[in-house]
């Protein structure tokens, strides 16, 4: 016989357990896991205030239909932007799924409640010489500029997040054949062309800018691109790395290791790549992703109206 939801359930007692569940059951990434978690916490804080109870005293039962949605208009009041309240609402709605799986809340209350409609904006791109300008930038004198430019050109010749590039092994290279074994979301791998170029850059590297970084820590550590200290980059020194060329380079431009997957993507569209193919070098799931890099260039735009147009 079944029985109901175990009314003294506190929220704040589930957290790690839903955390680990997507860990393991959705292989969600350190970085889903981290969001999800300030998030929760940051509804049980609001909930807290709403309904006057100490955070760590909430029970399951105090997730309502109202409160979620006076958790919503809190969002709008503070002015988080529309991205920021979809992602904690998706973080918030997942949660309670759990909670329902688990026989620990009786329904699901905040299936009705709307999330807000993303904006669409089009993803930023850099254009062919401004990408030849930045490859160029590190001082291929120094190992630490050896490992740059391999960074930059595996980031632009692969198509790579900055994720799975902080996670490439040397192990996971095939330099004879020019690929990238890469573990991308999900723990789905793939299959990424490194390109001439960057095929060299990365040899380059590996032959005399890893081995001194190497030297300087763990002479056992398997990453690929390691920092000063001889150990695996992060994603921060990813984006610091880029910043400080582009600040040599003198432009205004917000550029950041995505800005080179979408340069990746748009650059293949715009000479012709079919969509499909696209999808798969950049291992999304689902085309609607691929297809916000189906705009094209004000450059692209004008040839192709003065070699078609009647009247150009």
């Amino acid at each position: 016989m079944a029985t109901g939801p175990e009314p003294n359930t506190l929220l704040i007692d589930q957290i790690p357990g839903f955390l680990a569940y997507l860990r393991v059951e959705k292989s969600a990434s350190p970085l889903t896991l981290n969001s999800y978690r300030t998030d929760l916490y940051q509804y049980l804080d609001f909930l807290a205030g709403y309904v006057d109870m100490a955070r760590d005293a909430l029970p399951a039962a105090m997730v309502t239909n109202r409160s979620a949605r006076e958790f919503v208009a809190q969002m709008y009041n503070h002015e988080l932007s529309r991205a920021t309240i979809a992602r904690k609402m998706a973080a918030l709605r997942s949660f309670v799924k759990y909670l329902c799986r688990e026989n620990l809340l009786e329904g699901n209350p905040i299936v009705s409640v709307s999330t807000p409609r993303q904006e669409k904006r089009l993803p930023r791109f850099l254009y062919p010489m401004e990408v030849r300008m930045l490859i160029d930038a590190p001082d291929t004198k120094k190992p630490s500029g050896l490992r740059d430019k391999a960074i930059l050109e595996t980031l632009y010749a692969a198509g790579v997040r900055v994720s799975e590039l902080v996670g490439i092994d040397v192990d996971d290279l095939d330099c004879r054949e020019g690929w990238i074994m890469i573990m991308g979301k999900g723990r789905k791998q793939r299959l990424a062309p490194m390109g001439s170029k960057c095929r060299r850059a990365i040899m380059t590297y590996m032959e005399r800018g890893r081995p001194a970084l190497l030297a300087r820590g763990d002479h056992n550590d398997p990453a690929l691109f390691l920092n000063k200290y001889g150990r695996r980059l992060t994603t921060r020194s990813i984006s610091n790395i880029i910043n400080k060329y582009m600040d040599q380079m003198a432009t205004h431009q917000k550029v950041t290791p995505h800005t080179l997957r979408h340069t990746f993507a748009t650059h293949l569209l715009n000479n012709g790549a079919a969509l499909r193919s696209v999808q798969e070098l950049l291992g999304h799931v689902r085309l609607s992703t691929t297809q916000l890099y189906t705009h094209v260039t004000k450059d692209r735009l004008k040839t192709i109206h003065e070699e078609n147009h009647p009247r150009r």
